[in-house]
């Protein structure tokens, strides 16, 4: 059994910061369950370009309102507590709070919680071994 508090991360390495957005990496590849859980801040007023291009992510919004807009489609999706999407098909898209907006990610594959995000918004593939080091890393498709 694993528990954890989102509380217990804080200016941990599993405590991401960025100027957008903050993230919480509370079950990572290490755990070997087959998929990660992050707790992600998006700040208000931010735009933000993610393409998963090596990863499945379901994104569930917990508090605050924005809006999600496809890139390959120009179609919009307001967000607000309760919506979730699901980029099922590597999606390239763009996340734009209009408040700070609390949300819970899971990714499949899980990430390691080395990740960077490229030019592209794209995480590079790093398969990690349960409790061990990296055994492949792959890099992110280009656009």
């Amino acid at each position: 059994m694993f528990v954890s508090s989102v509380h217990d991360l804080d200016d941990t390495d599993r405590d991401i910061k960025t100027p957008n957005w903050r993230s919480k990496r509370v079950v990572l590849a290490k755990e070997g369950v087959g998929f990660s859980v992050h707790e992600t801040t998006l700040y208000a007023g931010t735009v933000n370009d993610f393409w998963y291009a090596n990863h499945i992510e379901a994104v569930f919004v917990v508090e605050g309102e924005g809006e999600l807009l496809d890139k390959e489609t120009g179609a919009t999706h307001e967000l607000k507590p309760g919506s979730l999407y699901l980029l099922d098909k590597h999606d390239h898209h763009q996340v734009r709070p209009r408040t700070d907006m609390r949300t819970v990610c899971v990714f499949n594959p899980p990430v390691t919680g080395r990740e960077v995000h490229d030019e592209n918004g794209v995480y590079p593939l790093v398969v990690e071994e349960a409790a061990g080091e990296p055994s492949t890393v792959m890099e992110g498709k280009s656009a």
